[in-house]
Protein backbone atom coordinates (compact mmCIF):
# COMPACT_ATOMS: atom_id res chain seq x y z
CA UNK A 1 0.00 0.00 0.00
CA UNK A 2 1.09 3.42 -0.75
CA UNK A 3 1.21 6.17 1.82
CA UNK A 4 1.40 9.68 0.35
CA UNK A 5 3.26 12.42 1.92
CA UNK A 6 0.06 14.31 4.01
CA UNK A 7 -0.32 10.81 5.53
CA UNK A 8 3.17 10.13 6.82
CA UNK A 9 3.10 14.10 7.93
CA UNK A 10 0.08 13.34 9.93
CA UNK A 11 1.40 10.08 11.46
CA UNK A 12 4.18 11.92 12.57
CA UNK A 13 2.74 14.59 14.19
CA UNK A 14 0.80 12.14 16.05
CA UNK A 15 3.56 10.11 16.93
CA UNK A 16 5.15 13.29 18.54
CA UNK A 17 2.13 14.49 20.43
CA UNK A 18 1.61 10.86 21.77
CA UNK A 19 5.25 11.03 23.03
CA UNK A 20 4.78 14.62 24.21
CA UNK A 21 1.86 13.83 25.88
CA UNK A 22 3.09 10.73 27.72
CA UNK A 23 6.07 12.66 28.95
CA UNK A 24 4.30 15.65 30.97
CA UNK A 25 1.50 13.04 31.86
CA UNK A 26 4.18 11.06 33.57
CA UNK A 27 6.11 13.93 35.01
CA UNK A 28 2.49 15.06 36.58
CA UNK A 29 1.90 11.40 37.54
CA UNK A 30 5.26 11.25 39.06
CA UNK A 31 4.65 14.40 41.29
CA UNK A 32 1.10 13.72 42.49
CA UNK A 33 2.43 9.92 43.89
CA UNK A 34 4.92 11.56 45.42
CA UNK A 35 2.42 14.40 47.06
CA UNK A 36 0.08 11.56 47.85
CA UNK A 37 2.96 9.55 49.67
CA UNK A 38 4.08 12.57 51.70
CA UNK A 39 0.89 14.08 52.43
CA UNK A 40 -0.43 10.08 53.69
CA UNK A 41 3.06 9.93 55.97
CA UNK A 42 2.26 13.44 57.23
CA UNK A 43 -1.40 12.61 58.39
CA UNK A 44 -0.22 8.87 59.82
CA UNK A 45 1.78 11.11 62.05
CA UNK A 46 -0.41 13.41 63.20
CA UNK A 47 0.64 16.68 61.90
CA UNK A 48 -2.07 19.19 61.40
CA UNK A 49 -4.58 20.51 58.83
CA UNK A 50 -2.45 23.71 58.00
CA UNK A 51 0.93 22.27 58.11
CA UNK A 52 -0.55 19.55 55.58
CA UNK A 53 -1.43 22.26 53.21
CA UNK A 54 1.55 23.57 53.73
CA UNK A 55 3.60 21.06 52.89
CA UNK A 56 1.58 20.08 49.47
CA UNK A 57 2.04 24.20 48.32
CA UNK A 58 5.69 23.67 48.55
CA UNK A 59 5.69 20.49 47.15
CA UNK A 60 3.65 21.68 44.86
CA UNK A 61 5.76 24.77 43.74
CA UNK A 62 8.74 22.39 44.12
CA UNK A 63 7.60 19.71 41.47
CA UNK A 64 6.55 22.57 39.15
CA UNK A 65 9.74 24.22 39.17
CA UNK A 66 11.32 20.57 38.62
CA UNK A 67 8.90 19.03 35.82
CA UNK A 68 9.30 22.68 33.64
CA UNK A 69 12.85 22.64 34.05
CA UNK A 70 13.03 18.97 33.07
CA UNK A 71 10.23 19.90 30.18
CA UNK A 72 12.31 22.83 29.23
CA UNK A 73 15.45 20.68 29.10
CA UNK A 74 14.19 17.69 27.81
CA UNK A 75 12.28 19.21 24.45
CA UNK A 76 13.65 23.29 24.62
CA UNK A 77 17.01 22.96 24.48
CA UNK A 78 16.73 20.12 22.07
CA UNK A 79 14.77 22.39 19.81
CA UNK A 80 16.83 24.99 20.51
CA UNK A 81 20.34 23.00 19.25
CA UNK A 82 18.17 22.32 16.22
CA UNK A 83 17.69 25.45 15.41
CA UNK A 84 21.16 27.00 16.34
CA UNK A 85 22.18 24.08 13.80
CA UNK A 86 20.40 24.96 11.16
CA UNK A 87 21.07 28.92 11.66
CA UNK A 88 24.96 28.07 11.68
CA UNK A 89 24.73 26.10 8.30
CA UNK A 90 22.63 29.10 6.65
CA UNK A 91 25.40 31.64 7.79
CA UNK A 92 28.12 29.78 6.34
CA UNK A 93 25.87 29.09 2.81
CA UNK A 94 25.04 33.16 3.15
CA UNK A 95 28.94 33.50 3.04
CA UNK A 96 29.11 31.19 0.03
CA UNK A 97 29.77 28.01 1.29
CA UNK A 98 27.63 24.91 -0.30
CA UNK A 99 28.71 22.09 1.26
CA UNK A 100 27.33 22.20 5.09
CA UNK A 101 24.68 20.08 5.85
CA UNK A 102 22.65 20.47 8.99
CA UNK A 103 23.45 17.52 11.29
CA UNK A 104 20.47 15.16 11.09
CA UNK A 105 20.15 12.81 13.95
CA UNK A 106 17.67 9.96 12.61
CA UNK A 107 17.61 7.81 9.19
CA UNK A 108 14.33 8.86 9.08
CA UNK A 109 12.36 12.37 9.92
CA UNK A 110 10.62 12.31 13.65
CA UNK A 111 9.96 15.63 14.04
CA UNK A 112 9.32 18.49 12.34
CA UNK A 113 12.76 19.76 12.82
CA UNK A 114 14.27 16.72 11.66
CA UNK A 115 12.33 17.54 8.58
CA UNK A 116 13.66 21.14 8.61
CA UNK A 117 16.91 19.38 8.45
CA UNK A 118 16.30 17.17 5.81
CA UNK A 119 14.77 19.43 3.65
CA UNK A 120 17.40 22.51 4.11
CA UNK A 121 20.24 19.88 3.20
CA UNK A 122 17.82 19.01 0.02
CA UNK A 123 17.67 22.61 -1.03
CA UNK A 124 21.81 22.76 -0.79
CA UNK A 125 21.98 20.28 -2.94
CA UNK A 126 20.30 21.80 -5.55
CA UNK A 127 21.87 25.14 -4.53
CA UNK A 128 25.45 23.17 -5.30
CA UNK A 129 24.04 21.75 -8.61
CA UNK A 130 22.67 24.67 -9.84
CA UNK A 131 25.95 26.72 -8.71
CA UNK A 132 28.17 24.12 -10.33
CA UNK A 133 25.96 24.20 -13.61
CA UNK A 134 26.22 28.52 -13.60
CA UNK A 135 30.31 27.89 -13.48
CA UNK A 136 30.42 25.43 -15.82
CA UNK A 137 28.31 27.08 -18.36
CA UNK A 138 30.52 30.16 -17.99
CA UNK A 139 34.01 28.61 -18.36
CA UNK A 140 32.28 26.54 -21.99
CA UNK A 141 30.91 30.52 -22.70
CA UNK A 142 34.64 31.47 -22.23
CA UNK A 143 36.29 28.50 -23.95
CA UNK A 144 33.78 28.85 -26.54
CA UNK A 145 33.96 32.78 -26.98
CA UNK A 146 37.87 32.71 -27.16
CA UNK A 147 38.28 30.65 -30.06
CA UNK A 148 36.51 32.46 -32.64
CA UNK A 149 38.24 35.74 -31.26
CA UNK A 150 41.54 33.69 -31.47
CA UNK A 151 40.48 33.23 -35.13
CA UNK A 152 39.71 36.70 -35.92
CA UNK A 153 43.28 38.15 -34.13
CA UNK A 154 45.22 36.05 -36.01
CA UNK A 155 43.71 37.17 -39.64
CA UNK A 156 43.48 40.51 -38.30
CA UNK A 157 47.36 40.67 -37.89
CA UNK A 158 47.66 39.18 -41.40
CA UNK A 159 45.55 41.38 -42.88
CA UNK A 160 48.22 44.04 -42.03
CA UNK A 161 50.69 42.96 -44.02
CA UNK A 162 51.11 45.27 -47.11
CA UNK A 163 52.75 42.59 -49.41
CA UNK A 164 49.82 40.06 -48.74
CA UNK A 165 49.04 39.39 -52.71
CA UNK A 166 44.89 39.92 -53.71
CA UNK A 167 44.37 36.06 -53.78
CA UNK A 168 45.53 36.00 -50.02
CA UNK A 169 43.78 39.54 -48.90
CA UNK A 170 40.27 37.86 -50.40
CA UNK A 171 40.98 34.55 -48.63
CA UNK A 172 41.83 36.29 -45.18
CA UNK A 173 38.95 38.12 -45.53
CA UNK A 174 36.40 35.58 -46.09
CA UNK A 175 37.54 33.02 -43.29
CA UNK A 176 37.81 36.47 -41.00
CA UNK A 177 33.92 36.61 -41.86
CA UNK A 178 33.23 33.50 -41.44
CA UNK A 179 34.97 33.26 -37.99
CA UNK A 180 32.77 36.82 -37.37
CA UNK A 181 29.65 34.83 -38.26
CA UNK A 182 30.39 31.89 -35.74
CA UNK A 183 31.04 34.15 -32.88
CA UNK A 184 27.48 35.82 -33.57
CA UNK A 185 25.99 32.35 -33.74
CA UNK A 186 27.36 31.87 -30.64
CA UNK A 187 26.18 34.87 -28.86
CA UNK A 188 22.76 35.23 -30.87
CA UNK A 189 22.13 31.20 -29.31
CA UNK A 190 23.05 31.98 -25.90
CA UNK A 191 21.05 34.98 -25.72
CA UNK A 192 18.14 32.39 -27.03
CA UNK A 193 19.18 29.79 -24.29
CA UNK A 194 18.95 32.43 -21.95
CA UNK A 195 15.82 33.89 -22.86
CA UNK A 196 14.15 30.52 -23.03
CA UNK A 197 15.29 29.90 -19.77
CA UNK A 198 13.70 32.65 -18.26
CA UNK A 199 10.58 32.44 -20.34
CA UNK A 200 7.85 32.08 -18.22
CA UNK A 201 4.45 33.19 -20.38
CA UNK A 202 3.85 31.10 -23.53
CA UNK A 203 2.45 33.37 -26.47
CA UNK A 204 0.22 30.73 -27.76
CA UNK A 205 -1.85 30.84 -31.03
CA UNK A 206 -3.19 28.84 -33.88
CA UNK A 207 -1.90 27.56 -36.64
CA UNK A 208 -0.61 24.99 -39.17
CA UNK A 209 1.92 22.96 -37.78
CA UNK A 210 2.77 21.26 -41.06
CA UNK A 211 2.87 24.35 -42.58
CA UNK A 212 5.67 25.69 -40.18
CA UNK A 213 7.21 22.38 -41.15
CA UNK A 214 7.39 22.67 -44.83
CA UNK A 215 8.51 26.23 -44.67
CA UNK A 216 11.51 25.57 -42.61
CA UNK A 217 12.36 22.47 -44.96
CA UNK A 218 12.38 25.20 -47.94
CA UNK A 219 14.84 27.40 -46.14
CA UNK A 220 17.73 24.63 -46.34
CA UNK A 221 16.80 24.21 -49.80
CA UNK A 222 20.11 25.57 -50.91
CA UNK A 223 22.25 23.43 -48.23
CA UNK A 224 20.03 20.36 -49.21
CA UNK A 225 20.94 20.89 -53.20
CA UNK A 226 24.66 21.48 -52.07
CA UNK A 227 24.74 18.34 -50.66
CA UNK A 228 22.65 16.54 -53.09
CA UNK A 229 20.19 15.65 -50.14
CA UNK A 230 16.91 13.55 -50.35
CA UNK A 231 14.52 14.94 -48.33
CA UNK A 232 11.33 12.19 -47.65
CA UNK A 233 8.49 14.43 -46.46
CA UNK A 234 4.87 13.28 -45.15
CA UNK A 235 2.92 15.82 -43.37
CA UNK A 236 -0.71 15.32 -42.07
CA UNK A 237 -2.70 18.65 -41.53
CA UNK A 238 -1.96 19.33 -38.38
CA UNK A 239 -3.98 22.40 -36.47
CA UNK A 240 -2.05 23.23 -33.28
CA UNK A 241 -2.27 25.99 -29.88
CA UNK A 242 1.12 26.73 -29.22
CA UNK A 243 4.05 29.16 -29.23
CA UNK A 244 5.03 29.52 -32.94
CA UNK A 245 7.96 31.19 -32.38
CA UNK A 246 9.45 28.60 -29.95
CA UNK A 247 8.62 25.41 -31.84
CA UNK A 248 10.46 27.52 -35.60
CA UNK A 249 13.21 27.18 -33.43
CA UNK A 250 13.07 23.26 -32.71
CA UNK A 251 12.96 22.64 -36.36
CA UNK A 252 15.66 24.91 -37.74
CA UNK A 253 18.10 23.18 -35.52
CA UNK A 254 16.28 19.27 -35.81
CA UNK A 255 17.01 19.81 -39.73
CA UNK A 256 19.60 21.79 -39.78
CA UNK A 257 21.67 19.47 -37.74
CA UNK A 258 20.00 16.31 -39.94
CA UNK A 259 21.45 18.11 -42.85
CA UNK A 260 24.96 19.25 -41.13
CA UNK A 261 25.61 15.15 -40.35
CA UNK A 262 24.15 13.53 -43.34
CA UNK A 263 27.18 13.10 -46.07
CA UNK A 264 26.93 14.09 -49.55
CA UNK A 265 23.76 12.11 -51.21
CA UNK A 266 22.43 10.95 -48.06
CA UNK A 267 18.34 11.01 -47.06
CA UNK A 268 16.46 12.78 -44.41
CA UNK A 269 12.82 11.92 -43.51
CA UNK A 270 10.25 14.10 -42.14
CA UNK A 271 7.39 13.39 -40.70
CA UNK A 272 4.44 15.19 -38.62
CA UNK A 273 1.42 12.56 -37.13
CA UNK A 274 -1.83 13.25 -34.95
CA UNK A 275 -2.34 10.58 -32.40
CA UNK A 276 -5.64 11.34 -30.55
CA UNK A 277 -4.64 14.37 -28.29
CA UNK A 278 -1.00 14.43 -29.21
CA UNK A 279 0.89 15.58 -31.98
CA UNK A 280 3.98 13.65 -33.15
CA UNK A 281 6.80 14.68 -35.22
CA UNK A 282 10.17 12.99 -36.38
CA UNK A 283 13.25 13.90 -38.05
CA UNK A 284 15.77 11.19 -38.91
CA UNK A 285 18.46 10.86 -41.55
CA UNK A 286 20.70 8.41 -42.39
CA UNK A 287 23.97 10.36 -41.48
CA UNK A 288 27.19 9.78 -39.15
CA UNK A 289 25.17 8.56 -35.95
CA UNK A 290 25.71 9.06 -32.32
CA UNK A 291 27.30 6.93 -30.07
CA UNK A 292 25.78 5.77 -26.79
CA UNK A 293 27.71 8.33 -24.80
CA UNK A 294 27.33 11.19 -27.35
CA UNK A 295 23.14 9.96 -27.08
CA UNK A 296 23.63 10.21 -22.91
CA UNK A 297 24.82 14.13 -23.26
CA UNK A 298 23.89 15.29 -26.77
CA UNK A 299 21.32 17.51 -24.85
CA UNK A 300 23.93 19.33 -23.03
CA UNK A 301 25.03 22.91 -23.12
CA UNK A 302 28.41 22.97 -25.27
CA UNK A 303 28.58 19.69 -25.77
CA UNK A 304 30.11 18.20 -29.13
CA UNK A 305 30.48 14.59 -29.31
CA UNK A 306 31.95 14.38 -33.08
CA UNK A 307 35.04 16.47 -32.95
CA UNK A 308 34.77 16.43 -36.34
CA UNK A 309 32.07 18.69 -37.09
CA UNK A 310 32.67 20.61 -33.79
CA UNK A 311 33.60 23.38 -36.37
CA UNK A 312 30.15 23.48 -37.76
CA UNK A 313 28.29 24.21 -34.44
CA UNK A 314 28.65 25.50 -30.83
CA UNK A 315 26.60 22.94 -29.02
CA UNK A 316 23.87 24.81 -28.09
CA UNK A 317 21.04 23.30 -31.03
CA UNK A 318 19.88 20.62 -28.70
CA UNK A 319 20.10 21.85 -25.53
CA UNK A 320 17.67 25.11 -27.07
CA UNK A 321 15.64 22.49 -28.44
CA UNK A 322 15.05 20.32 -25.34
CA UNK A 323 14.51 24.00 -22.92
CA UNK A 324 11.66 24.54 -25.45
CA UNK A 325 10.09 21.06 -25.76
CA UNK A 326 10.45 20.97 -21.77
CA UNK A 327 8.83 24.76 -21.63
CA UNK A 328 5.58 23.18 -23.49
CA UNK A 329 4.91 20.09 -21.30
CA UNK A 330 6.37 18.06 -24.53
CA UNK A 331 8.78 15.52 -24.70
CA UNK A 332 11.77 14.67 -27.11
CA UNK A 333 13.28 11.32 -28.00
CA UNK A 334 16.65 10.24 -29.70
CA UNK A 335 17.35 6.85 -30.98
CA UNK A 336 20.71 6.64 -32.87
CA UNK A 337 23.38 3.59 -34.15
CA UNK A 338 26.77 5.23 -34.70
CA UNK A 339 27.61 5.33 -38.46
CA UNK A 340 23.93 4.67 -39.46
CA UNK A 341 22.07 7.27 -38.54
CA UNK A 342 19.74 9.12 -36.09
CA UNK A 343 15.92 10.06 -35.64
CA UNK A 344 14.30 12.52 -32.87
CA UNK A 345 10.58 12.15 -31.96
CA UNK A 346 8.85 15.28 -30.55
CA UNK A 347 5.63 14.61 -28.98
CA UNK A 348 3.25 17.53 -28.12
Amino acid sequence: MRINRNEKDFASRLRNFIVEFLSVFFIVALNGTFLVLILTTAINRGLSTSFLALIGILYLLFGCTISAFLIYFVKGRVYYNKIKAVCEAANKVAKGDFNVRAPVYFDKPKSEMDYLAVNFNKMLVEIASLENMRNNFIADVSHEIKTPLSVIQGYADLLQNKDLSAEKRNEYTYLLSEAIETLTNLVTNILKLNKIENQGIIQKEKFSLDEQMRRCILSFEEMVEEKNLTINVDLDEVSIESDKALLETVWNNLVSNAIKYTAFGGEISIALKKDNEKTIATVSDNGCGMSAETIEHCFEKFYQGDASHSQEGNGLGLALVKQVINILDGEIKVSSILGEGTEFTIII
